[in-house]
């Protein structure tokens, strides 16, 4: 990640398997503001595609990820409004 982002919550996800990483995050983001971010940490490879299809889904922005040594990190911005159903 080039810039430095401001994490209001993190959440540890690995060694969840699908869907879990989504169910969790899901949960967790109930507990934000708008505008707050969340960093999630998980080690299951399909959430490189499940984690930001959710958040294009509810209109939460996928700031950034990365992949290191297998670790995966999420860093979304919470939406104006609540995601009900994904």
């Amino acid at each position: 990640m080039s810039e430095a982002v401001h994490v209001d919550r993190y959440l540890d996800a690995k060694g969840m398997l699908c869907p879990m990483p989504v169910v969790s995050v899901k949960r967790a983001i109930k507990d934000l503001q708008r505008g707050q971010v969340i960093a999630i940490q998980a080690t299951d490879r399909g959430a490189c595609r499940d984690i930001p299809a959710w958040a294009e889904q509810t209109g939460h922005k996928l700031l950034s990820w990365t992949d290191e040594k297998g670790v995966l990190t999420f860093y979304i911005e919470k939406a104006g409004w609540e995601d009900e159903e994904w």
